[in-house]
Formats: structure tokens, C-alpha cells, sequence
């Protein structure tokens, strides 16, 4: 059995140490919660909307290291590819209160909506008003109702981000994130499994010269498997099914999100890049942002996924807004 080499000390700390990593990362503007997997921002301004993030670990630096100034105020970690239990997202919800109301965000799996939920009416009990509006970007899942959340995530944090943060209020705020999620699309593709860190065992099997699109982060069966084939024409298929599920328009004005899955080189995602924006050209669909780079990842992984986000001038005035954390920094010195 083939099993992955990890740079780890006992493997029952691997989400405590990672969080402890990126606490001390952020310098002094994250703080843990003793004894929970919780970070939450050490300064979040009174009467703010609060952001609440959160799922399994091991898909770093998706969701904790987007806990920031501008992104989340708060982010819940479970164990490795396991959700998080309801008590430490109450946690993570009463860190992030500061009146307002709180507000979820987190990827569309069974148990994260269940904890979540049951979370939800804990904080109501406590007289915190929640709302939720889930990911669901997977486009490899064809039930919109059972879409999983992947990459596209990073774009719907960023835009809750901006909206707890300039919104009058909770309702407020969470319609325009159901705006992004109503706009969002993703895709993705393996090459490569990642592994279980915990033991080094692979996530799933793919034969030598074996792809899968649209594979799960976990490693769940995508749409098809299928022999391995030029750069071009994966992302000729890829961009296909994508722009055809919204469906997008000529004249559509799009972000674009390209993730390396936790393995994948830059040199391979440049190429990926360069046919998709033909594509995109072809399809008079403008670019205004790239964003490149590991944002859900699973472990080494190799692949990548493509997400695209059709925009407003709100959405694209979100996207924009400065942001300081330690998974991403844009404006604002």
C-alpha cells in the first residue's frame, strides 16, 4: 500500500499545531480560543455583522487562514475532512458577536449543515440571531441542492467578509452573499490523490494515466474518469460545462479563481490560465480578476479546479475591498 511522507509530529496534533502556526502567523491578530479549534480576530469592531467559517481541517489554508481584517471574524475547525462539532461553533459564534447577529458561511456537506444547525439554535438560545448561506459551487454534482462547497468558497468568504463588514445588518448581509453563491460555479479536475495525514494513506485510486473530473476534495467520485489528455483540451471541457451551467452570456463580466488543489505546479496552472482565457475571449465573456494559487486544497492533491464568479458592481465591489489575513492580503497597507 502506498502511503504519503508528512512532515508531522504526533499525528493527533496535527489541527492544534496547524492552528497554533497560523495564530502565530497573524503576528497579534488572531487569538485561539484555549482548548478549542476557534481562532476568532483579536479586534472586531462593536456593532459589526459577525462572520462565522468553518469545516474539516486539512484543506488549509481554506477556512482558518481567512480569518482577518476585511474576511472572517471567526473560523471553526473539526478533525481532518470531519466537520466541526456544534459546541465549538457556538464558540466560534459567540467570539464573532458583537450585537448583530452572525452570520455562516461554510461548505454544503450533510455533517456541517447538521452541526451548524444545531448550533444555530444553541445561539438562539443565547439570544444570537444567525443566519446561513452555504457554498455550493461543485457544479459535479448535478442536484443544485446537493452541489458541494470547493474553491469557490475563497470568493463567497471575501464577499460575506465585505458585507458583515458595510452592511446595515444580518438580512442585509446575507443577501448579497446568496448573490455570490447564486453566481458562483466551480469545476475541478485530479490527476493525483491526496492522503489521510493521520496515517499517509491515499484518499482514492487513479490509474497511471487515469483523471476524474469534477473529484471531490475528499476524494468523492466525480462526473467522469477518463485517460489523460492535453492541457487544452481538459480546459476546453472544463470551460465548456461551466459556462453552460449558469448559463453565462456574452458580455458577462467574471472573476476567475484557479486552485492547485494542494500539488499542482505554477507552470501547469500558467498553462491552464493561458487556454482558458482563449476561451473566455472567444466567448466574449471579460476577465476582471485572476486569482491563482491554493485556496481548498486536500492535502497533495494534484489537479486543479476553475471557479467562476459572474459579477455586479456589487459583487465586484467586494471582491475589491482591502483585506488582511494570514491565507491573503489585498490593499490597504
Amino acid at each position: 500500500m502506498t502511503r504519503v511522507k508528512k512532515i508531522l509530529n504526533d499525528p493527533a496534533d496535527i489541527v492544534s499545531e496547524v492552528l497554533d502556526g497560523i495564530v502565530r502567523l497573524a503576528e497579534d491578530d488572531l487569538v485561539r480560543v484555549a482548548g478549542a479549534r476557534v481562532l476568532h480576530r483579536r479586534r472586531i469592531p462593536e456593532g459589526k455583522v459577525g462572520l462565522v467559517v468553518g469545516g474539516g481541517a486539512g484543506h488549509e489554508p481554506m477556512y482558518s487562514a481567512f480569518v482577518g481584517e476585511g474576511l472572517a471574524d471567526a473560523s471553526v475547525s473539526g478533525a481532518v475532512f470531519a466537520a466541526p462539532p456544534p459546541d465549538q461553533i457556538l464558540l466560534a459564534t459567540e467570539a464573532a458577536h458583537r450585537g448583530r447577529g452572525v452570520l455562516y458561511v461554510y461548505g454544503n456537506y450533510a455533517g456541517d449543515n447538521m452541526n451548524f444547525d444545531v448550533a444555530a439554535e444553541l445561539a438562539a438560545e443565547r439570544g444570537i440571531e444567525t443566519r446561513t448561506v452555504r457554498v455550493a459551487d461543485d457544479i459535479a454534482t448535478a442536484d443544485p441542492a446537493e452541489r458541494r462547497g470547493i474553491a469557490g468558497a475563497f470568493y463567497q468568504v471575501k464577499v460575506a467578509g465585505f458585507a458583515c463588514a458595510t452592511r446595515d445588518g444580518l438580512e442585509d448581509a446575507a443577501r448579497l452573499v446568496e448573490r455570490c453563491r447564486d453566481n458562483l460555479r466551480s469545476l475541478g479536475v485530479a490527476v493525483r490523490p491526496g492522503s489521510l495525514p493521520e496515517t499517509g494513506e491515499l484518499t482514492f485510486e487513479l490509474g497511471e494515466n487515469e483523471i476524474e473530473i469534477g473529484m471531490g476534495v475528499h476524494g468523492e467520485r466525480g462526473v467522469e474518469r477518463r485517460e489523460l489528455m492535453p492541457a487544452d483540451e481538459l480546459v476546453e471541457e472544463m470551460v465548456r460545462r461551466l459556462l453552460a451551467d449558469l448559463p453565462f452570456s456574452r458580455g458577462d463580466e467574471i472573476a476567475v479563481l484557479i486552485d492547485n488543489l494542494g500539488a499542482t505546479t505554477w507552470a501547469e496552472l500558467m498553462i491552464v490560465n493561458r487556454r482558458m482565457r482563449q476561451l473566455l475571449d472567444e466567448a466574449g465573456i471579460r476577465v476582471r480578476r485572476t486569482d491563482v494559487g491554493a485556496w481548498m486544497t486536500s492535502q497533495e492533491m494534484a489537479g486543479f479546479s476553475l471557479t467562476f464568479l459572474r459579477l455586479d458592481e456589487e459583487l465586484a465591489a467586494a471582491l475589491d475591498h482591502p483585506v488582511r489575513a494570514p491565507g491573503f492580503a489585498q490593499g490597504g497597507g
